[in-house]
């Protein structure tokens, strides 16, 4: 990277190395002098400060809900939770020093007059490795209580069965056990083992307030283990395109307290012994 600068209100120029074009090429632009925002330009730049807190605001309403990620139910989801706003600051860490880097460089004549090699070691190497060793550990530590958290034996197993565009519920092993559909219900606080299978065609099992997504594919079983910190109601999707109704193809999962969750079992049974 060579830089030539002048004085005074001349334009700084910038070589940058270009593969694709004969090794080169020159960007022009950047004023340096008068200053970045100038008096004729104050209204435009604080519509354009507002039009972009407003962008962050309607990002941000994204952060709650019933099949909000950052909003966790349970420990699974809650190391997700972290794990992903810890990306976040260190992504936003990396971006910060990058455009920081840039717009003094091009602004300041001291940094302007250091060598291409220094930028390309210095932005390349020595800056970004701490901050991604870091984002690195940090994700071993989540990943690993994750598998800690897998070393606990649930003591019950719901068969969840994917079709288009529905999902069947069966608490227990035998055809005879208690089923419902489109809802499953779970005792809070305790881990419960999911087993996902599809009847057609490759589906996709998430609660996003519980636990990540696993596929739910024909001919096989796939197991995932949720659990549900206090009682409450969460909203499950299918995550894998899976045809025209796949939009629709939503369930609901709802966390009752352990005494609560044996009488709605036997409330499904006497129903379908009924039927």
């Amino acid at each position: 990277m060579q830089r030539v600068t002048g004085d005074g209100d001349e334009r700084a120029r910038i070589l940058f190395l270009d593969l694709g074009n004969d090794g080169i090429f020159l960007v022009r632009g950047f004023q340096k002098s008068p200053p970045v925002c100038g008096t004729t330009t104050t209204s435009r730049f604080r519509f354009r400060k507002f039009a972009a807190c407003l962008s962050v605001t309607a990002g941000l309403t994204g952060c709650s809900g019933d099949l909000s990620t950052l909003d966790p139910a349970g420990p699974a989801s809650a190391s997700i939770a972290h794990l992903w706003w810890i990306m976040l600051w260190g992504s936003a860490l990396l971006f910060a020093l990058v455009i920081g880097l840039f717009f003094t460089s091009t602004m300041t004549r001291r940094l302007s007059r250091i060598p291409a090699y220094r930028w390309i070691v210095w932005g390349g190497l020595v800056l970004p490795i701490p901050v991604l060793t870091g984002l690195l550990i940090a994700a071993f530590i989540q990943g690993e209580t994750l598998f800690g958290a897998r070393a606990e034996t649930p003591a019950k197993v719901i068969h969840v069965e994917a079709s288009m565009w529905n999902w069947s519920m069966r608490y227990g092993e035998a055809e005879s056990d208690p089923k419902s559909r489109n809802v499953l219900h779970i005792p809070a606080g305790e881990t419960v083992e999911i087993a996902v299978s599809s009847l057609d065609v490759i589906h996709s099992f998430w609660v996003p307030r519980l636990a990540g997504k696993i596929d739910a594919i024909p001919g096989h079983e796939t197991r995932i283990r949720l659990k549900a910190d206090r009682p409450g109601t969460f909203g499950g999707i299918c995550a894998e395109y899976c045809g025209v109704g796949h939009s629709a193809m939503t369930f609901t999962v709802i966390a009752h307290e352990p005494a609560d969750y044996e009488r709605i079992l036997q409330t499904l049974s006497d129903a379908q012994e009924n039927t």
